[in-house]
């Protein structure tokens, strides 16, 4: 008998079920399912705006497939993961799956939803219609080989960075970070908790978390971040940020090559990011920097009314 479980609240069973299930989507895939927001949510799964859909089978001992919800700045993220075996069944499990974490939205008051897919196909688009969802933002990961060319390193001459400080550089950075992406649905409105919850991950290096001062102001930073399950290792410039006030001065690209030749540094080949497609401005500037596309992201959004809502 199929069943359908809404978790609040993650034990240590249910987190384990659904670790397997990410692992095995993953394996199949080759992409992980839930980004850093969701999965960190997932772990600490009870704080207010997260709910965990399960779809369970009496005769199987994995899940069939998860749905999950996380209320992030002004803005709902949703995931959905079905198990390689079940990848035919897709079309009666994801409809009630996403229907339910939709109701949780409506529940908590609504609000607009972001659904990331990576390159979508009819089901996706289906589904999404399905749910009342359109498509929204598309993000582009563009990679580029290592080393930097000896111009490129010319170029960090006379450009200081310092790494992170863990216990005295979380405010300075929440400010610039904040101020930097104040409308951005996943990147903004962090907190002491959002940052220290990242301090905490195993692949968390402070000395991959570059920063620029001015005159003892944080002016910008590029964290990075090495994803050592893929093979060979990938480098990310998981996230950087110039204050809104220093823009225009060519930060961003030194920022960038700070962040690139740190990961040079620890025998990274490839260097991959995350941008907006419609970011013209940020694309021109990483092409430049030779990067490429090596594949997109699409978001399906919509906006969920309130349950109380006429």
């Amino acid at each position: 008998m199929r069943t359908f479980e809404i978790r609040r609240q993650m034990d240590a069973s249910a987190l384990d079920e659904v670790s397997q299930l990410i692992s095995d989507a993953w394996r199949a895939d080759g992409t992980r399912p839930l980004n850093d927001h969701l999965w960190l949510d997932l772990r600490e799964g009870g704080r207010q705006g997260f709910a965990g859909v399960i779809a369970r089978d009496a005769g199987h001992q994995h899940i069939l497939a998860y749905c999950q919800i996380s209320k992030g700045n002004e803005s709902w993220s949703l995931d959905l993961v079905v198990h390689p075996h079940h990848r035919y069944d897709t079309m009666e499990l994801a409809p009630e799956l996403i229907r339910q974490a939709l109701e949780v939205v409506s529940l908590e008051g609504g609000g607009h939803v972001h659904w990331w897919v990576f390159e979508p196909n009819n089901i996706h688009r289906q589904l999404a219609t399905d749910a009342r969802l359109r498509p929204g933002r598309r993000l582009l990961q563009m990679r580029r080989p290592l080393p930097l060319s000896a111009d490129e390193k010319n170029e960090l001459q006379n450009f200081p960075t310092s790494h992170f400080r863990v216990g005295e550089d979380e405010d300075a950075w929440l400010a610039v970070n904040n101020a930097a992406f104040a409308s951005h649905p996943e990147q903004g409105g962090w907190s002491r908790h959002t940052i220290e919850s990242r301090e905490q991950e195993p692949w968390f290096n402070a000395e991959g978390f570059r920063m620029h001062w001015l005159n003892n102001e944080l002016a910008g930073f590029c964290w990075t971040k090495v994803h050592a399950d893929h093979q060979p290792p990938l480098g990310e410039i998981y996230v950087i940020a110039i204050h809104p006030s220093m823009s225009g001065h060519g930060l961003g690209r030194k920022m960038t090559l700070a962040g690139l030749h740190h990961l040079e540094s620890q025998g990274i080949t490839t260097a991959m990011l995350y941008v907006d497609a419609d970011n013209a401005a940020a694309v021109s500037v990483y092409e430049s920097l030779g990067f490429s596309a090596h594949h997109s992201e699409h978001a399906f959004v919509g906006d969920i009314p309130s349950h109380t809502s006429s």
